[in-house]
């Protein structure tokens, strides 16, 4: 613990992307488990992340909430556009079977409850800030000046800002909701130059979806 946060005190890069690269090494790791045992591995991948962000916190001074209504429209605009287009363009195959915890733990309701309750405060809390950080705050600057810290948030860059957004959209399934997405999220850092209205954005829209998913059954959304 302690070395990690020399790491982090040290090295701006190793401070935005480390934890990053960890969570994603961490949510690929499910995919070589077993069905039951994946779950289990989501809920502590959460709690990982969760130390991740408290860890980087100190040394990330941008990494912190901010609420504006500008962020509670892209989130919510963002949700209908992720689950509006749906289904009408080609996606990015899903391998293994759906993550469902109602499927799987269908005898042990509360079980299965616990399961998607942490998926839904992994996906509004901790996954957030992770992925801004190093898309929006690190990503978009570095792509302009190696010194990344030198260039302000709201300092706009037209190449940047569209190979941010292709790169945010390649990692997802729903691959141009993830490019529409990142280009809503990284627009906000550009208006209030700051990031936490991309980070609560980002976790309004998480959050709807992760309702979403539990209501109408969409689990290719998770």
């Amino acid at each position: 613990m302690t070395l990690l946060r020399e790491k982090f005190k040290a090295s701006p890069v190793y401070a935005r992307v480390a934890p990053f690269v960890i969570f994603l090494v961490l949510t690929s790791a499910p995919d070589f488990l077993g069905a039951g045992t994946r779950f289990w591995f989501y809920a502590a991948k959460t709690l990982a992340g969760a130390w991740l962000v408290w860890e980087m916190r100190p040394f990330v001074p941008e990494m912190r909430w901010a609420a504006s209504w500008e962020a509670v429209v892209v989130g919510i605009a963002v949700f209908a556009m992720w689950v509006g287009i749906d289904g009408f363009y080609p996606q990015s195959k899903v391998t293994g079977p759906l993550w469902n915890p109602f499927a799987e733990f269908g005898t042990n309701p509360p079980l299965a409850w616990l399961m998607m309750s942490i998926r839904i405060l992994g996906m509004t809390f901790v996954v957030p800030p992770l992925e801004e950080v190093f898309y929006r705050s690190f990503l978009y600057r570095y792509f302009v000046r190696i010194n990344f810290l030198e260039m302000p948030l709201n300092r706009f860059h037209p190449t940047s800002f569209l190979v941010t957004a292709v790169i945010f959209g390649a990692s997802h399934h729903q691959w141009l909701a993830g490019i529409l997405c990142g280009f809503a999220y990284q627009w906000l850092p550009l208006r209030k130059n700051r990031l936490g209205d991309a980070m609560t954005a980002h976790a309004i829209t998480n959050l709807l979806l992760g309702i979403w998913v539990v209501w109408r059954g969409a689990w290719q959304f998770v």
